[in-house]
């Protein structure tokens, strides 16, 4: 008896980035809609989303983040974390999903486990105090240079810093990936 199921082995993977299948995807359907957060009712197309993307990836950059480097996402969803997602995968950034539902010593486990340099987060989420949260475990944290919350101007100066960045920066870096 197995213990897992099994699929389909005849579909070869795509032998691609997650960078380079959202460039595919945005050339084949750019006016077409790819994301929507409904509780905001905001809405994007390919385009938009991809434009937004790479401004959150040069803004990664712009905090001097390199290939491999682990960046936190400590939200409910939302359309940020989408975005973030796409651009930590488009410039080679390892992105450490964080359990809306973490309590302080859990937090400080998976940054300290994942080398976590960055964390984008909400500021609060239910009862939890996520800015508190994060100021509690920062000291044993050595890893974490900063904290950055996408429902504050934390999320506007990031794309500000990435401003100056040029737009080369990330087609270089995604250039520089590979899909293995």
């Amino acid at each position: 008896m197995e213990s897992y199921a099994r699929g389909e082995t005849d579909q070869p993977l795509l032998a691609e980035t997650i960078g380079r299948n959202l460039a595919r995807t945005v050339a084949a359907h750019p006016d077409r809609e790819a994301l929507v957060e409904v509780a905001s009712g905001r809405r994007w197309s390919w385009s938009e989303l991809s434009r937004d993307v790479d401004a959150v990836a040069r803004g990664l950059l712009a905090l001097g983040l390199e290939v491999g480097d682990r960046v936190g996402m400590w939200a409910p969803n939302c359309a940020e974390w989408t975005i973030v997602q796409l651009a930590t995968a488009r410039v080679g950034i390892v992105l450490v999903n964080v359990n809306p539902a973490y309590r302080t010593h859990e937090l400080a486990y998976a940054v300290n486990q994942s080398g976590m340099r960055v964390i984008l987060a909400a500021s609060a989420f239910k009862t939890s105090d996520y800015r508190a949260m994060v100021d509690e475990v920062r000291d044993d944290c050595p890893a974490l240079e900063r904290a950055l919350y996408v429902d504050t101007g934390d999320w506007a100066e990031l794309l500000e810093g990435g401003a100056g960045v040029a737009e080369d920066a990330v087609t270089d870096r995604a250039a520089g990936l590979s899909p293995y």
